[in-house]
């Protein structure tokens, strides 16, 4: 089996000469395309209609509210601050159980309100040389973890201690359950060429999966079953802040109960701010009705808000998920539309009208098309106009590129399709890291988190996470071609990487996923690598994990877009609707 980097490199090697190059140019699909005659009947593929309506969404309500709970927020802050404050600082304070303390901060979902306390707590780690002289698993492999994920450099070789002369893990750690299982999540954040921590990972999913069968401690199987389904460092933040509230809660009589306070309380005030905005895109969304102007279309918005809250979930990014919706939204009609109910020659000329940005293009458009485009530019436009009211600069080209970018990508595949043609997985990679919307929602979603601190010099520094952005959109797509491809291909779809692969190698779907899988965590570890570097800023970083971890959560369980109505729907409930009980 050929090895899944050399195939997602070339990819990227011709990607990354410019976006819109690859598409214009794109010989080895277009020349291969003759149009056929228009089809006497257009295609539908049968969306189930919104389970959210706008009924639904105006009686979210809640009790917790900033105003109401403001006091009591700011005591239980104090008092974790306080507590980590003694721990990372007393003399002979224990490592373990300040690096357990930020962890469980993390996931928890309330780190956001300690970013300085916990900065100065990994410097005090860090400066104690914990990670190099101890000999505790746990702790050597927590520490790495949390020191990657705040982009401090940490050598993976430090876990050489724990091996044999031959390179293999000690037997004696064999009964560490919790050592194994720090391992295992520090093994995740692996970059390319780091042997060791590929080695770390086989080593402690062996002895993971063998401890499930003798484990007594239900909280500890839990944890471990669902690492090994999907690693910490590819969660949802939102989600795996409610499913580890949960389970912090069992074990509260080892755990700091202020903290247990207020995550639980953080986590309702949070969903408050989440209940408004939603209620604000259902009024925007109905008065766009694009739900009725363009009814061949997946109507989701609950389902692309849960794209926008997983990319920045912080309650102060208000604007930014409002915006990121939006543009999910628009994006997804434009998707559907080159995806399943346009014709060729219309399809061309909407292309082409997003080529032109102006109303006047829109008259050469076919009716249903003209309310699509006059959206997607209004959008664009107001968006442009109020980061140039704010900062005085110009990022209409910014905006107006990914939308072009994106709509030739949709056109790529709108040709494959009508041609019968099946792509190379390499082809197929060169053109659906564009078209699956990635560059795009991180450009917007970056101009809009900036807001009025956005500067020519934080625009100049967006493109230093190219590379970043890229790799995280390979994820992206990939895990909604694992996740949608056989709706897809009951459809008629074009070939998404699956069946690219199957055709071109002439393998099995199960054998085509396992490499799609081995692609993802090569991809993994480009990102992990990209994240590493200090001249791309930290909130693109932040972003472009986020929307890989989103892009897991959300087909984990097969289109949860599409077909919303299964563990989708679960989710959004436990995320906007219901709060978590507190005790009194």
């Amino acid at each position: 089996m050929v090895m899944p980097g050399p195939v997602l490199e070339q990819a990227h090697h011709t990607a990354a000469t410019k976006q819109s190059s690859f598409i214009l140019s794109n010989s080895s699909s277009k020349d291969v395309v003759i149009d056929p005659p228009v089809a006497h009947q257009r295609r539908l593929a049968q969306y189930h209609p919104t389970i959210w309506g706008p009924k639904l969404i105006d009686s979210f309500s809640t009790s917790y509210t900033h105003e109401s709970y403001a006091s009591k927020l700011e005591g239980l802050k104090q008092n974790v601050s306080e507590y980590l404050h003694v721990l990372s600082t007393k003399a002979k304070g224990d490592a373990c159980l300040t690096l357990k303390l930020i962890d469980s901060m993390q996931r928890l979902g309330v780190a956001y309100h300690f970013e300085k306390e916990i900065k100065a707590a990994i410097v005090t780690l860090v400066s104690s040389s914990t990670a190099s002289t101890t000999t505790d698993l746990q702790t050597v492999a927590l520490q790495f973890r949390i020191l990657r994920q705040y982009g401090i450099s940490i050598s993976s070789d430090l876990f050489n201690k724990f091996r044999n002369d031959v390179g293999s893990f000690k037997d004696s750690f064999n009964n560490d359950v919790d050592g194994h299982l720090s391992l295992y999540e520090a093994s995740h954040l692996g970059m390319p060429g780091e042997d060791v921590l590929e080695e770390a990972k086989r080593f402690s999913s062996k002895n993971l999966k063998q401890s499930m069968a003798t484990l007594k401690d239900d909280n500890l199987l839990k944890r471990v079953a669902q690492s090994l389904q999907t690693p910490l460092h590819w969660r949802m933040p939102r989600i795996e802040a409610l499913n580890f509230i949960t389970m912090y809660q069992r074990e509260d009589s080892k755990n700091l109960q202020a903290l247990l306070e207020l995550s639980k309380l953080d986590y309702n005030l949070v969903q408050s701010v989440h209940q408004m905005e939603i209620k604000e895109l259902s009024r925007w969304w109905r008065e766009l009705d694009l739900k009725s102007k363009a009814s061949f279309s997946r109507d989701r918005l609950m389902e692309n808000y849960m794209w926008a809250m997983g990319i920045i979930y912080d309650p102060q990014f208000q604007q930014c998920r409002i915006g990121l919706t939006k543009f999910v939204c628009i994006l997804t009609v434009i998707d559907d539309m080159y995806d399943v109910y346009g014709y060729l020659d219309e399809l061309e000329r909407y292309t082409d009208a997003v080529t032109q940005w102006n109303m006047e293009a829109k008259e050469e458009l076919p009716e249903y098309m003209k309310p699509i485009y006059i959206a997607m530019l209004e959008f664009g436009n107001d968006l442009a106009d109020n980061i140039f009211k704010n900062t005085g600069l110009n990022t209409l080209p910014y905006i107006k590129n990914e939308w072009i970018n994106l709509c030739k990508a949709y056109m790529v595949e709108a040709r494959w399709f009508y041609g019968g043609y099946t792509p190379t997985l390499e082809e197929y990679l060169k053109n659906a890291w564009t078209s699956v919307g990635g560059p795009g929602a991180i450009l917007h979603a970056y101009l809009l988190i900036q807001g009025s601190q956005l500067t020519e010099a934080s625009l100049e520094s967006f493109n230093n996470g190219s590379q970043l952005i890229y790799w995280a959109s390979i994820i992206t797509r990939l895990a909604d071609d694992l996740g949608t491809s056989k709706a897809e291909r009951e459809r008629g779809d074009v070939a998404k990487s699956i069946q690219c692969y199957m055709d071109e190698k002439g393998a099995s779907e199960e054998e085509a996923c396992d490499y799609i899988k081995g692609l993802i965590c090569h991809s993994w570890k480009k990102i992990n690598q990209e994240s590493a570097k200090t001249t791309i800023p930290r909130s693109i970083v932040n972003l472009s994990l986020n929307m890989a971890r989103a892009a897991h959560c959300i087909f984990e369980h097969g289109d949860g877009i599409g077909n919303s109505i299964g563990v989708t729907k679960d989710r959004l409930v436990s995320l906007i609707a219901n709060p978590i009980p507190l005790d009194d």
